[in-house]
């Protein structure tokens, strides 16, 4: 009887863990990011000295939010620490902000730079037609929201496939330069620390970039409901991950600099593929095509890892019933997936996002350091909770301070950036007291007749409780 309720199962053990992690981090920031992470530092030992550090303190987030996820065991992440912590109303801004900006417009950035990977291959002296580039981009959100709802264990072992190629592709990049630089390729290092930059505003900007490539470390907390074991396989997949991808991005930074040199990589405009030219002959091809899998499988695990958040969200009265209900056949929050899939579709509309990231990506950070500072007010206000894993309260200490002075600069620097994301998110405001916290009699209502609706085109039926 216990397999026929309505309920997500646990179908996620260690190796799956591992893998939606190193999915979500193993996307495009590794092939984008080391070009401004070098021209903001000004040299070679900087930018190196940027990425370790960033790894370091993802490091630091990471094992905080493995206290968190042992602590607080229940899906949701970020949006269940800061609600558990801190009150629905920031857990709501939150929502608010993941939903409607932060998920959707990152499924549109990582969908359309899958498909100029698969397209510029098969033209490549053809200038991209921008509504081919949306039509794929569409067409491959939803098919992964499809495979998403129709089976979670096959899409798992799908990014199993994803996390390995991803690997093999840095690994790739790695080899090819520890064979450039055994054959005496190392000029570029001999004077590394020249053209350093002084501006905290320049290093800033470049920590941000590094940081962004190590984005992704929190996402299987999303999914803790569904892991086996979770007091064991959550920590010991952020053990593992963290330290593997801290060593991964830094020996492939070596490597770009080492091929293309610190002009060439300021220069690329896809260092991945530039470097197959200058260092792998043959196999040259074989790099976007890598490239185009290591974002596809991004995108999967992100479209995945994120419904459970808005999932979650309903279920607390926080987003709209309908989203916490669950496809009675497959077991998987398919209104959730299909919600987040037309916000998606429409964000692929504009030409442009990147106004809209730019004012989002402090909001973010935000919610970030709000929710790493759960750790610490969690200790001081509920100091008896069972905690199967208690880290060092410097490492919350440290991460939490890093951010708030990471967060400054931008304040100084793109003041009108800060601005209007504060603007959208204090929007949120009084959606959650006029919708949420007193729903009117006629809205409720009208999205009761909704939800029954859909349920029976959905299949879905709202989660059985636990006995």
């Amino acid at each position: 009887m216990c397999d026929e309720r309505v309920k997500m199962r646990k179908q996620l053990g260690l190796l799956e863990g591992v893998a939606i992690i190193l999915g979500i981090i193993f996307g495009s920031g590794i092939f984008i990011s080391p070009k401004e992470v070098l021209e903001k530092t000004g040299s070679v030992w900087g930018a190196l000295s940027v990425w370790a550090a960033c790894g370091v303190l993802a490091t630091f987030g990471a094992m905080s939010y493995a206290e968190l996820g042992t602590t607080l065991a229940q899906s949701g992440g970020d949006y269940h620490y800061i609600n558990e912590a801190f009150g629905p109303l920031p857990a709501f801004l939150y929502l608010w902000d993941a939903n409607l900006v932060f998920v959707p417009s990152t499924n549109a950035i990582m969908s359309s730079t899958f498909a100029n990977n698969l397209l510029e291959p098969i033209f490549p002296n053809c200038p991209i037609d921008p509504l081919s580039r949306k039509l794929i981009a569409a067409v491959t959100i939803c098919f992964l929201t499809f495979i998403n709802a129709y089976d979670v264990k096959f899409t798992t072992r799908i990014q199993n496939v994803f996390m390995f190629t991803k690997i093999s592709a840095l690994v790739i990049i790695i080899v090819g330069g520890i064979v450039w630089m055994a054959g005496g390729g190392v000029e570029h290092f001999e004077n590394g620390w020249e053209g350093t930059k002084t501006s905290v505003s320049d290093w800033s900007v470049a920590f941000y970039s590094g940081i962004f490539s190590y984005s992704g470390w929190n996402y299987l907390n999303f999914m803790t409901e569904e892991l086996r074991d979770p007091f064991v396989n959550l920590p010991r997949a952020i053990y593992i991950s963290l330290p593997l991808v801290t060593a991964i991005y830094l020996l492939a930074n070596v490597s770009y600099i080492a091929v293309l040199g610190p002009t060439g990589v300021r220069a690329t405009e896809a260092i991945a593929v530039d470097f197959a030219v200058s260092a792998l002959g043959v196999l040259k091809w074989a790099m976007p095509t890598l490239v185009a899998i290591a974002v596809l499988g991004g995108l999967s695990v992100h479209i995945m890892t994120s419904s459970r958040m808005c999932f979650v969200g309903a279920r607390n009265g926080h987003m709209p019933e309908l989203l916490a209900h669950i496809n009675v056949k497959c077991m998987s929050p398919l209104p959730s997936l299909v919600f987040l899939m037309l916000i998606s579709l429409i964000m692929l509309i504009p030409n442009n996002l990147t106004s809209l990231i730019t004012y989002c990506t402090v909001v973010e950070s935000f919610f970030t350091l709000l929710s790493c500072s759960a750790v610490l007010w969690l200790r001081y206000k509920k100091p008896h909770l069972v905690r199967p894993i208690k880290v060092s309260l410097w490492m919350p200490i440290v991460f939490v301070t890093v951010c708030v002075v990471l967060l400054i600069v931008p304040i100084v620097s793109e003041p009108v950036a800060v601005v209007a994301g504060a603007l959208m998110t204090l929007a949120g405001v009084p959606v959650f007291y006029l919708f949420v916290k007193n729903e009117p009699k006629v809205v409720k209502v009208v999205s009761t007749k909704f939800t029954h609706f859909c349920q029976k085109l959905f299949l879905s039926a709202v989660e059985d409780k636990e006995e």
